[in-house]
């Protein structure tokens, strides 16, 4: 029943969810995104010429960080499974490009195949997995869509929650509808978690056979390209100190940015006439705020240098008030190169906080606003540490910036602390493949049933 009247909320909701679509997969240049968003597909690519389709893994990683994360996944399964397809689903033109970037060779040799998840809706997800006919599903982190796995239930294809990170406020937010996502989260045939607080969340909501393995993050090792585009750009920047924002965003019209400009300001004021203005970098989560940051930095009485324009600037004296925008895609592992030290965006505005793994692995020393629920135990550990200081507000972050920016030794024991950290959390690869053997080794299952297309 409760089902019933969450699909007739999405109905409710479709006229408005169509428009926004539709205009932003004409922003990003992908017109047919729209289609697949409903699962409207052309033709089918299976049961035609009385064949059965080649086994197929699907691995639904839902956006941009989640697409990344699911690397060392992918290669795994590739490996061990050469006899499937694997098909890679997003739901945001970042995750896609992501996915296209990462696995061009697997995509062209036809082993991997990437597209939209389409809307939640009962018909649509049965159009999808009539087309694509997955005979295993692995969803990372938390992507719980009740019609999807009640299709998946009704198809017999078993689905594992993989990586899976649950924190109190999305657990909270589940249990208010306890009587939906109970039997969602019980139809689950396998469930991987970060961590024993996020599986004991998971097992509260009604999740049954839970393991942990930590996060898979760990095992990316960063790309040597970028770390020598960074090394570049550091020894262009010369000697002034370099302190990064990454993965900012904006909550509830305001924009982090706009506070950590206040930090730079304050950083700015107290630094010692006889060196070098530092420099704050600004790499924004979403490619669409782009523009609109680049106006917030000069409307503060900064100047703006962009990456598309050119690589950071050299420090001109102590009055420099250059903020260089990193406006590119793909390049977090350049700039954690490049800086001295990094805040780790969404976390100044309680948004939870972004992923702080890569700046780990590149041994960057941390700092933390005071929200960082979605990556509760990876953040606790860091500080732990001793690879991340976590402080309350922009006053604060200036107040550290400052200390530790002159200071070589403490960032260099951060630094240290950061690779070690990183070093300490690998191996949830291959914890995850073994857990997933018992499913996987199913492959290749048929159908239970026969799906219709609707």
């Amino acid at each position: 029943m409760l089902r019933t009247i969450y699909t007739l909320l999405l109905y409710l909701l479709a006229p408005v969810l169509a428009i926004r679509l539709f205009w932003r997969s004409y922003s990003f240049g992908n017109p047919a995104g729209w289609r697949q968003r409903l699962a409207l597909y052309d033709n089918e690519r299976v049961g035609q010429a009385n064949r059965e389709p080649e086994p197929t893994i699907w691995l639904h990683a839902v956006s941009l960080g989640e697409t990344r994360a699911a690397e060392p996944l992918v290669k795994s399964l590739l490996a061990e499974f050469p006899h499937c397809r694997l098909l890679l689903s997003t739901t945001t033109p970042t995750g896609l490009a992501a996915a296209a970037e990462l696995f061009a060779q697997s995509i062209a040799d036809s082993r991997m195949q990437q597209c939209y998840l389409p809307w939640d809706f009962p018909a649509a997800m049965r159009r999808f997995l009539c087309h694509y006919r997955p005979s295993v599903a692995l969803l990372l982190e938390t992507e719980i869509w009740p019609n999807m796995l009640a299709a998946c239930e009704s198809a017999g294809i078993p689905v594992a929650l993989v990586n899976a990170r649950l924190s109190c406020r999305s657990a909270r937010g589940y249990l208010r509808v306890a009587y939906l996502s109970r039997v969602a989260f019980a139809s689950l045939h396998t469930v991987i978690a970060q961590s024993r607080a996020d599986a004991r969340r998971l097992r509260l909501c009604g999740a049954r056979q839970v393991s942990v393995c930590g996060n898979i993050k760990f095992d990316i090792a960063p790309s040597p390209g970028q770390l020598f585009l960074g090394q570049q750009w550091r020894q262009g920047a010369g000697e002034r100190l370099i302190w990064l924002a990454a993965s900012t965003r904006e909550h509830a019209g305001r924009a982090e940015e706009d506070l950590l400009l206040e930090a730079h300001e304050q950083l700015l004021a107290s630094w010692p006439g006889d060196l070098p203005a530092p420099l704050l970098t600004i790499v924004p989560r979403h490619p669409q705020r782009f523009d609109q940051v680049s106006r917030l930095i000069e409307k503060r009485g900064f100047q703006v240098v962009r990456r598309s324009v050119a690589p950071p600037p050299a420090a001109s004296g102590r009055h420099d008030r250059t903020v260089w925008l990193c406006d590119s895609m793909g390049e977090l592992t350049a700039c954690y190169r490049l800086t001295d030290m990094a805040f780790i965006g969404g976390s100044l505005l309680p948004l939870g906080g972004q992923n702080l793994i890569e700046a780990a692995a590149c041994g960057c020393p941390m700092l933390l606003g005071p929200y960082t629920f979605n990556f509760a135990s990876a953040s606790r550990q860091a500080q732990k540490s001793g690879a991340a200081i976590q402080v309350g507000d922009s006053a604060q972050l200036a107040l550290v910036l400052a200390k530790h920016l002159l200071d070589n030794d403490a960032r260099a024991a951060m630094s240290k602390a950061a690779l070690e950290f990183a070093k300490q959390q690998r191996g949830a690869t291959r914890c995850t493949m073994s857990e997933l053997h018992s499913m996987l080794s199913l492959l290749p299952a048929p159908l239970k049933k026969t799906l219709h297309k609707e």
